[in-house]
């Protein structure tokens, strides 16, 4: 077995050390993808036999629909450019709650046997942060049987995750640049849709925030607030501009007084730089961040969340997209529950209402129901705002009608009145 904590040169790094056929391997994603560690692990495939990998949202284009030929792969999501890989067909997602897949990890339902975690630089006390992602990894790390870190001086060190070097298998260095995740372009639509949500937001509310162009619109329509929290599963170049601005003070969350929390940093080195050393910032698990028992905890909770499409009566589908399920399930359902209930929260989904000439208000699903009608709040269009709360069926049609994209509105309406509940 190899040496605990040693140190190994990329060079002459032979992962048939570590790696056993039938294995599961874990890495971070998104910005916390360790690069020098999945090229390795690509390029030395053939010699394990067969292997699975576990993954989440892709920062790179490091797997590619090839190395199926002797990776398995699954995950909870075929999201960011393992899009790729989920529309060839060979990614096989789980199907599950972001907030589960500590559990499942915990429990062996989700078998993970060899982790690769990048890590900042140890601290003058000898810790390495986990820097950019802390969500499932701390689980993952606890319940395989060889950790292998990526040490990366473009890491952050930042609180709430850490690891010492001679506590796990081995260690590489690497100099190779981080995963550079840039805030997301908004056309006219997201602007639009921004400038409804901001509307509704009041001063001193909590933000959690999805994914993707929309949410990052939102951020920038809110520098003239104040006093607003952040407790999210990802945070960015958008949030980080508002905590240097003075908006996000987390002055009146009701819990972690004064620090944004997040499970994953997904931006650039504007977010690194904001985030290193930052006392103001923890990184925490999906038990945490998703926990029920901590959201119930938050003050006016505020949950933006992107859909792919919504029906007339408030169904929502985030898992597929063209006919091809790429999961993503993700947090959205345990945000948007939490916001139902917070006094002055808002549980919001948004979408523009359309795309490629299609509406994305729809009379019926072309995928599974994400998030079931019972726990839709407001849903949010360039065109408007459907209050959904406390609706009846004919109510939710003639609001979801009214932030339809105009052009298709006709022929919704006639669904709507052959539509059966």
């Amino acid at each position: 077995m190899p040496t605990q904590g040693r140190q190994i040169a990329l060079a002459d790094l032979d992962l048939a050390q570590f790696i056993r056929a039938g294995d599961t391997i874990v890495w971070g994603q998104s910005a916390a993808e360790p690069l020098s560690l999945m090229q390795a692990y690509v390029a030395q495939r053939h010699r394990f036999a067969r292997t699975r990998v576990f993954l989440g949202i892709g920062g790179s284009a490091t797997l590619q629909p090839a190395h199926a030929d002797a990776i398995d792969m699954t995950g909870y999501a075929a999201g960011g450019s393992h899009r790729t890989l989920g529309m060839a067909g060979v990614l096989d997602p789980v199907p599950c709650h972001y907030s589960q897949i500590p559990f499942l990890i915990a429990s062996r339902r989700i078998a993970v046997d060899v982790v690769f975690v990048q890590v900042s630089p140890p601290n003058e006390a000898g810790e390495c942060s986990l820097g950019l992602a802390h969500d499932y990894m701390a689980a993952a790390m606890r319940s395989a049987r060889c950790v292998i870190a990526e040490v990366n001086a473009d890491v952050p060190w930042v609180h709430g995750a850490t690891l010492r070097l001679d506590e796990i298998d081995a260690w590489v260095q690497s100099d190779q640049p981080v995963v550079d995740v840039p805030a997301g372009r908004s056309g006219e639509a997201e602007a639009a849709i921004a400038r409804h949500i901001a509307g509704r937001i009041e001063d001193g509310s909590t933000l959690q925030l999805g994914i993707g162009n929309l949410p990052d619109a939102v951020l920038q329509a809110l520098h003239g607030h104040r006093n607003l929290g952040l407790h999210s599963g990802t945070l960015g170049d958008r949030a980080a501009d508002l905590a240097e601005a003075g908006v996000i003070t987390n002055a009146n969350k009701g819990i972690d007084a004064g620090v944004s929390v997040t499970g994953l940093l997904m931006g650039t080195a504007r977010t690194r730089r904001w985030a290193h050393r930052n006392p103001a910032l923890r990184i925490a698990g999906t038990d945490y961040t998703h926990s029920a028992r901590v959201l119930g905890q938050v003050n006016k909770l505020v949950a933006i969340n992107a859909a792919i499409e919504v029906d007339l009566t408030g169904q929502i589908n985030a898992e597929v997209v063209a006919g091809q399920y790429l999961g993503a399930v993700g947090g959205a359902m345990d945000f948007l529950r939490a916001a139902a209930i917070s006094p002055g929260g808002l549980p919001i989904v948004a979408l523009p209402a359309t795309a490629r000439g299609q509406s994305r208000i729809v009379a019926r699903l072309s995928g599974p129901v994400s998030t079931p009608r019972a726990d839709a709040g407001l849903i949010v269009t360039e065109h408007g705002v459907a209050d959904l709360r406390g609706l009846s069926l004919s109510g939710r049609m003639q609001a979801m009608l009214a932030i339809a994209a105009p052009e298709h509105r006709d022929t919704l309406s006639a669904s709507a009145r052959q539509y059966s509940a």
